[in-house]
Formats: C-alpha cells, structure tokens, sequence
C-alpha cells in the first residue's frame, strides 16, 4: 500500500523482537525514539491501533511529525504515565522504550501500572533500554540511569513488583536490552 512505502521492506530489530502481528493494538509510552512507534504502526497496518502516550505537547508533536513522514496513523495522547487515557484492557502489547530506568522509582511504578492498566490480560509489556556497559565505556556513559535501577534488578525486578508474570529478559543484542513481562488472569495472582 502507498500509505507504507518508506517503511516497506524496513526492518528493525526492535519490531521483530516485539512480534507484532496486523490487527494488533500497539501502545508506546514516551518519546525517547519516535521513528520506533512509526515502526510499529507500520506493522500493524490499518486493521490495528497505534498510540503514543507522552508527558507533553512538544514530545506528542515529535512524535506527530514523525508517523506523517513514515505516512502511518498514530493516536498520540497527552497525560501523566500513571494515568493513561485509554480504555482499561484496550492494548496487546504496551512498548517502554528508554525510559523506565530514567524514572525516579515513583514515576517508574506509575508508567509501569498505568501500562498494565491498560493491557489486555494475556498482554505484553516491552522495556527496551540500553544494554550495561562495562570497562572504559561504563566510565564515559552519560547516560542518567537511577543509579539503584540495575542493582536492584533493573527491567525484570520491575516488572515483577508491579504484578507482571511471567517475566524474563529476551535478549541483550546491538547495544539494547529486552525484557518482557506478561499482564496475568487475576485468577493466576
């Protein structure tokens, strides 16, 4: 279709991980990496949903610009993380890409209860984020990780406190770090 022609034949290894299938219901949360939500609603096509959720306008029309290059529809929102505006149980697959570790450990239990919110039971939760260095590279990263994020388990540990099950780390491939946390029945808990 022409509405998918720069993103045809594209592949990234983020999406691939994620597995998305067309029809899909798509949430990404921030706006570390917009061409990353064109990606996915590339993915799941016209017969599936694509959101953003973002803090702020300047960060929505980032993220607004980007899907109109890609020519994708996005439906960007802006809200608190804790608070999502979108219908309880309405997504399949919730996408955190660098962010969680950059949270101050209440803001990362907000975006992570807000995102189970809203997933569907049998949901998907994706933290993507930058893989730990080590040696000299470790020394020189700026990045501004919550300096008690990685020792007090990082993605996984998160995950779990907020209820997700099963949880495990997918892959660490070129620099990124996959885990993924599934929304349990209440009946599992």
């Amino acid at each position: 279709m022409a509405i998918f022609k720069k993103l045809k034949g594209e592949t990234d290894l983020r999406v691939s991980i994620i597995g998305l299938r067309m029809g899909d219901r798509v949430l990404q949360v921030g706006h570390n990496d917009p061409r990353l939500i064109a990606l996915l609603a590339a993915n799941v096509g016209l017969s599936g949903q694509a959101a953003a959720l973002v803090t702020d306008d300047a960060a929505a029309e980032t993220i607004t610009r980007a899907a109109e290059a890609c020519g994708v529809l996005v439906d960007v929102k802006v809200a608190p993380f804790r608070t999502p505006p979108f219908a309880q149980g309405w997504f399949d697959v919730v996408v955190i890409p660098e962010l969680i570790g950059t949270l101050r450990p209440h803001e990362r239990v907000g975006a992570l209860q807000g995102a189970q919110q809203v997933l569907r039971v049998g949901g998907r939760c994706y933290v993507i984020e930058t893989a730990p260095r080590g040696g000299l590279g470790a020394l020189f990263s700026t990045r501004s990780l919550d300096p008690h994020y990685r020792t007090q388990g990082g993605a996984e540990a998160a995950l779990r406190a907020e209820g997700f099950k099963p949880v495990r780390t997918l892959a660490e491939r070129d620099g990124l770090l996959f885990t993924e946390g599934m929304k349990p029945d209440v009946a599992q808990l």
